[in-house]
């Protein structure tokens, strides 16, 4: 896997990744803290497969205190930033944003992409041809791909070399985000769209057909109410 990562055209793609220790605390009825940090790695794995296949990604960046995140994004040939030795110039914004303003800066001052994306990490039914089509339909605008709920924000679009991330990631980031001037996205995309936090969202993932990563955990667990309603 490549993320092209010396071109200077087509989006940079930006992707937080929290400390797994902590990951997918709202799973945790149903899985082992191990197992909720396996699934977090697959699902981060299918997540760079898909947005490294889109012809419109010119480069990615995994911004992650996490040292297993950083590995499993080296394996996958993928850019790191490490959250800790990034500069706290937006404290005020929160942890992940804060990280993420000073990430797209970083990138800026290292190369010209046209265009910033921050994405999701956890999107592991994900095809590249919906990424495609959301960078494509954004043109050039500040842009959002809400979640399914329409309440959270699984993509934000940054176009040119010098606009401000201005990243709102937390509650209600999609309302947020459209009041910090993001045009919602309208497409048929329902892997960009479908974030994993719950058991339910895992069931609905599965439906749609998980990467390759996340299909081998999951059969390695062996639960087969992944796939019931």
């Amino acid at each position: 896997m490549s993320t092209r990562a010396s071109a200077d055209s087509g989006v940079h793609v930006l992707i937080p990744v929290k400390h797994l220790a902590r990951a997918k605390s709202r799973l945790a009825p149903r899985l082992e803290a191990v197992e909720r940090k396996l699934l977090a790695l697959a699902m981060l794995e299918d997540t760079l497969r898909a947005a490294t296949a889109s012809p419109l990604v010119g480069s990615i960046t995994v911004v992650t205190p996490d040292e297993s995140a950083a590995r499993r994004a080296h394996a996958c040939g993928v850019a790191v930033l490490a959250e800790e030795a990034l500069p706290a110039v937006a404290p005020a914004l929160g942890p992940l944003n804060a990280a993420l303003d000073a990430a797209a800066r970083q990138v800026r001052a290292n190369s010209t992409p046209s265009s910033l994306m921050v994405l999701q990490a956890d999107l592991p039914a994900l095809r590249p041809e919906e990424l495609t089509a959301a960078i494509a339909q954004a043109a050039g605008r500040r842009a959002l791909v809400a979640d399914y709920s329409g309440i959270g924000t699984t993509t934000l679009i940054v176009p040119g070399p010098r606009a401000e991330l201005t990243p709102r990631f937390g509650p209600w980031s999609a309302r947020e985000h459209e009041r910090g001037g993001a045009v919602p996205l309208v497409g048929d995309w329902p892997g960009l769209r479908s974030d994993v936090d719950t058991p339910g969202d895992l069931r609905r993932v599965h439906r749609l057909g998980v990467g390759p990563a996340t299909t081998a955990l999951l059969a390695a667990l062996d639960d087969s109410d992944w796939n019931t309603a």
